[in-house]
């Protein structure tokens, strides 16, 4: 009896429908009620059934949304899930080359946003160590067998480029971390290049690759690939050498840093700018830091 009463009243307007049409077909076939009377309960049951069918279909939808674990995106939805993500978030979790998109968007997206609403902002970023040659040599190659040419930035991937692009994404974050107090920001430089681009917020994991026209992979909170990748990317930035953001504050950034502040907070952080680097070179990287190019949309 007990699951007979669940049942009807999980299935109540499917049920009433269907004593409604039995009723109204006996008293149909024994001719007690006129035409204009069973017009209406046709009518009525019609619309008890339309009923049942929109709420099932509703239930079957939301269902089938909390059943799937991950979501592609494509072409510009993926920047609409970027901008969701900065909005609300607390945190931000970053593995990937050398940080390009996340020091011309995400960054200074996010610290707006957390500055706007008065609440601390926590960073984590992953990038590929730029004092180390060989590995820098292997992403820039990377790079160029997606896109042999310029990119959308108007720039050549060279080994030049991604140490510039790497050093951008640390002074960046010295630069950032003086401007916000409520910003805690760490950055790795690992040893290894990862083909994916991470990004991770309060609500979601958004994958990507360097190619801008491969889709998008997303994972919400409260899946279990969200905590899963959560963890990967902690353990990956224990396993790189970081870099001791804290140093930086020895040495106020003005709004538009000199080549001779630039070089001394490298120093400061014990990053050695390789020795090919002219002045000119320096300042690319304050420019690239502050002034980037979004790559990708």
């Amino acid at each position: 009896m007990a699951r007979l009463a669940a049942w009807l009243r999980g299935n109540a307007d499917g049920f009433l429908a269907l004593v409604i049409a039995a009723v109204v077909a006996l008293l149909g076939v024994f001719d007690v009620f006129g035409t204009e009377q069973i017009n209406a309960a046709v009518l009525l049951t019609l619309a008890l059934l339309a009923t049942t069918l929109l709420r099932d279909r509703r239930f079957a939808a939301r269902a089938l949304a909390e059943t799937f674990a991950v979501r592609l995106v494509n072409g510009p939805e993926v920047g609409r899930v970027h901008a969701d993500a900065h909005h609300e978030t607390e945190q931000w979790m970053f593995k990937g080359g050398t940080g390009t998109y996340l020091r011309a968007v995400t960054l200074p997206e996010c610290v707006e946003n957390a500055r706007r609403a008065k609440r601390p902002l926590r960073v984590q970023i992953e990038i590929v160590d730029p004092t180390n040659q060989v590995l820098c040599q292997e992403y820039s190659q990377y790079r160029l067998s997606l896109t042999p040419g310029p990119d959308r930035t108007g720039d050549t991937w060279t080994v030049d480029r991604t140490r510039k692009e790497a050093f951008a994404t640390i002074f960046a974050a010295c630069w950032y971390r003086q401007r916000f107090t409520f910003l805690r920001i760490e950055v790795g430089l690992s040893k290894v290049m990862t083909t994916f681009r991470w990004d991770i917020s309060s609500q979601w994991v958004i994958m990507t690759q360097e190619d801008p026209a491969a889709p998008a992979l997303l994972f919400d909170k409260g899946k279990p690939h969200y905590r899963a990748y959560s963890r990967e990317l902690m353990a990956s930035f224990e396993q790189t050498r970081h870099v001791d953001i804290g140093r930086a504050k020895d040495l106020p950034l003005s709004d538009e840093p000199s080549v001779e502040e630039t070089r001394k907070l490298f120093a400061l952080l014990d990053l050695e700018l390789p020795g090919s680097f002219t002045d000119r070179d320096v300042a690319d990287i304050v420019r690239r830091a502050l002034q980037p190019k979004n790559p990708y949309w």
